[in-house]
């Protein structure tokens, strides 16, 4: 599987990996600079609101640790009204900044940790890469996500290759609800809060926090459900409420289970 990998590569290089502290981009930064080298493989990495800092941290320590090459950038699509208005195809827009502001970092071939399970999803940010001439090395080799994690485990990348996945947090927005940075930090809050008092409770627990127009939903897989007994309910939701930086956001809190993309809306229908 790497050997693979490594010829792809070899054959697009010199590269400039788009890394955003996820499996899939750390997995292909690593094994880019084992391949390449350090002068064959540049990583870049977006600083911004709709980024949790411990990615953005992990990116700076990963790098330190393999000496990476590494340009933290800031990609600029706070400044963009198309993306901030939240539209069904926000990730167009999110990616068009990103590869636009890669690109003027470098000339190298812009590469990204896509892989085969992201092309059965509502991906727009995929049309702006097309758009960028941005190449996916994980599709071109035929890996999924799973794939990937077993490639991660053989690199010796440890924690990495089992963190869950984790969209930005954009993604909790629901479509057409303008993306503001205050709101961002605060779903970043709700989440590190619940997370942190189920594991308390024994539970790594899986847990998104929604912001809907009807006001704040926490969804969380079965096992976080199953620890949230009343008191623990009352307690969160009070100490959301508390955050919640808008009044809009300062409502009653809802505890659902987990679902895919359930911030997201089509022609009206949720995802």
């Amino acid at each position: 599987m790497s050997a693979t990998l490594e010829n792809l590569l070899a054959g697009m290089g010199p590269l400039a990996v788009a890394v955003s502290g996820g499996v899939d981009s750390m997995t292909l930064a690593t094994l880019a600079h084992r391949s390449l080298g350090r002068a064959g493989m540049l990583a870049v990495h977006a600083a911004s609101p709709a980024v949790p800092g411990e990615a953005t941290a992990r990116v700076r320590d990963e790098a330190g640790r393999q000496g990476w090459r590494l340009r933290v950038i800031e990609a600029g699509e706070f400044a963009d009204p198309r993306y901030r208005a939240n539209p069904v195809n926000r990730c167009f827009f999110c990616k068009t900044n990103l590869y636009g502001a890669i690109r003027e970092a470098t000339d190298r071939q812009i590469v990204s940790g896509a892989n085969l399970d992201d092309l059965g999803e509502y991906r727009p940010g995929l049309d702006a890469a097309r758009e960028h001439g941005v190449r996916h090395p994980f599709v071109a080799a035929g890996l999924g996500k799973a794939a990937v994690r077993v490639l991660a485990r053989e690199l010796g990348l440890g924690d990495v290759a089992e963190l869950p996945a984790s969209p930005c947090l954009s993604s909790r927005v629901e479509t057409g609800i303008r993306i503001e940075p205050e709101t961002l930090a605060f779903i970043h809050a709700v989440e590190r809060l619940v997370g942190g008092a189920l594991s308390a409770e024994g539970s790594e627990a899986r847990v998104r926090c929604r912001v809907r127009a009807e006001g704040v939903v926490v969804e969380l897989d079965a096992r976080g459900l199953a620890l949230l007994d009343t008191d623990l309910r009352a307690d969160l939701g009070a100490a959301i409420r508390e955050r919640a930086p808008a009044p809009a956001l300062a409502g009653p809190v809802r505890f659902e289970p987990y679902r895919n993309g359930s911030a997201f809306l089509r022609n009206g229908v949720a995802r």
